[in-house]
């Protein structure tokens, strides 16, 4: 870490699919009896939510709400969690989809932490050859812009996973769509609340060990 500089340590990923539903019929919740929904339904489209978990505060501290999900969307996405806190160090976990290894994203990290060195050519050399190089330069420990990537088939061990359930639990699964407006509208309705009245760190605790030492003894 750089002399005087604060560490921000983010948990980032995409929610995609996210489908403004309208069920056809639904009886209210009655004394006794929960909310009764009809299983047939309208889908009156779909969004994509970029979503980042401050991991220290608990706080959404950056989100994004489209159509894709394509390098654009992320690199914009990330330059937003960086706006944060300008001149302070920052990780950002993620998971290993292509776009958070693009050439794009490189290109701006290296312009950010002002490297000097030669990037390559994509597909050709350098840093910007492939996946594995572009991934290695992002996750060098001393850049003050820095990327930490869950092994593949593992991103359920990224915090913002867990938010995207308490989301899909509290907003998703109990509205009712009229278009995606609507959806998008009640999505960041929920993200001012939760800044606002439900945000603490996460306690995520394992039993792993516990359970290994069991096995294996």
């Amino acid at each position: 870490m750089q002399p005087n500089s604060k560490l921000n340590v983010s948990s980032s990923d995409e929610k995609t699919g996210i489908q403004a539903l309208r069920h056809l019929k639904v009886e209210a919740m009655k004394p006794g009896r929960d909310e009764r929904k009809d299983p047939e339904y309208k889908r009156n489209g779909t969004t994509t939510l970029i979503a980042s978990r401050d991991v220290k505060a608990g706080k959404i501290n950056a989100f994004s709400l489209g159509k894709t999900r394509k390098e654009h969307d992320f690199l914009e996405h990330v330059k937003e969690i960086v706006a944060t806190d300008p001149t302070g160090e920052h990780v950002i976990i993620c998971d290993q989809l292509n776009t958070h290894k693009s050439v794009s994203l490189v290109e701006w990290v290296a312009g950010q932490i002002g490297y000097t060195g030669d990037l390559g050519v994509k597909s050709v050399q350098g840093i910007l050859k492939s996946m594995e190089t572009r991934m290695e330069f992002l996750e060098i420990k001393h850049h003050r812009i820095r990327f930490l990537y869950t092994p593949k088939h593992c991103s359920w061990m990224n915090q913002i996973e867990n938010w995207f359930g308490v989301l899909q639990s509290k907003v998703i699964n109990r509205g009712e769509f009229y278009s995606v407006c609507a959806l998008e509208d009640k999505i960041k309705n929920f993200i001012k609340y939760y800044n606002r009245c439900m945000v603490k760190p996460m306690n995520w605790k394992s039993e792993g060990e516990k359970y290994r030492n069991e096995f294996v003894n």
